[in-house]
């Protein structure tokens, strides 16, 4: 065939029907999407803002007002606001460094820190928090090491605001290193040989080269961390203080041994409100770094 006739050959066009399958593709998982958590948010927040009164149903905003004159609710928030933003904290000041050891070592070693820091992953809360409250609880194995030693108890953190720090900061480890590797697999090896060529201390290296190549990695991190442990509830429930309580065990209480379920559910929209505003503005900040790479 010649050069010609390849070059006025027609080209056909795509099947009329691709938009359609593409649409009946995506449909199940928004439908479900949309089913199971669009749904009962949109109707936990009517139920919290629509009451029945001898006129009929009216809007209010009685609960929220109650919540945010309440002394004992915003001590929860702040607990929980101080709780979270310590450990988002910690994690990257304990993972970060283990991730940037696993990135560049090549020693066996790398293999045994791997898979201790991988190891929280397969211990489950209830176990991780009575493990716990028996080491570092009152008369738990480190009371009983220091008796012996004849040294002084320390404080426990059991019912304390520390108990639950501890707890979801070593819960959290695995995922948190996992990210940060993912993020550091970014990191040119050229980039940073060239950099310890040129006479770039360690600090220098990891300002200059490594932090601004892994900065949508901390965000995700940040954004995990910041939504798993501002709804967490095993180990707050188990390890921290009954007054003041993160968010999670106070909506539990107010459901159940204050009989409020209306509270309960107020108190469940204003922390996903919250999650929602960081998520927001993670998800924004994501879209802003993919144009500028573009």
């Amino acid at each position: 065939m010649s050069d010609a006739a390849i070059a006025v050959r027609p080209v056909r066009a795509a099947p009329r029907g691709g938009g359609l399958t593409g649409l009946l593709l995506v449909f199940l998982p928004v439908g479900l999407l949309a089913w199971l958590i669009l749904y009962p948010i949109l109707r936990a927040v009517i139920r919290t803002l629509v009451v029945q009164t001898g006129t009929g149903p009216a809007l209010s905003l009685e609960t929220y007002r109650f919540f945010f004159t309440d002394g004992y609710s915003l001590a929860n928030l702040w607990l929980t606001l101080w709780v979270t933003a310590l450990c988002a904290v910690l994690l990257l000041a304990v993972c970060l460094p283990i991730a940037l050891y696993l990135r560049f070592a090549k020693s066996r070693i790398a293999a045994l820190v791997q898979g201790l820091a991988l190891f929280p992953m397969f211990v489950p809360s209830v176990i991780l928090a009575y493990a716990l409250i028996r080491t570092l609880g009152p008369n738990g194995a480190v009371d009983l090491v220091l008796n012996a030693a004849g040294l002084p108890k320390i404080a426990s953190p059991y019912l304390t605001p520390a108990g639950p720090v501890i707890g979801l900061v070593w819960d959290n480890i695995p995922l948190t290193v996992l990210m940060l590797v993912a993020g550091l697999g970014n990191v040119s090896d050229n980039a940073v040989e060239a950099a310890r060529d040129a006479g770039a201390r360690p600090f220098a290296l990891l300002r200059h080269i490594i932090l601004p190549q892994i900065g949508n990695a901390l965000l995700v991190v940040l954004s995990f961390t910041v939504l798993s442990i501002f709804s967490a509830f095993t180990l707050p429930y188990v390890l921290g203080p009954a007054s003041p309580e993160m968010m999670g065990p106070f909506m539990q209480r107010t459901f159940t041994d204050v009989q409020d379920p209306r509270m309960a559910i107020t108190q469940a929209v204003i922390t996903f409100a919250i999650c929602a505003g960081f998520g927001a503005f993670y998800v924004r900040s994501i879209a802003r770094n993919r144009e500028a790479s573009r």
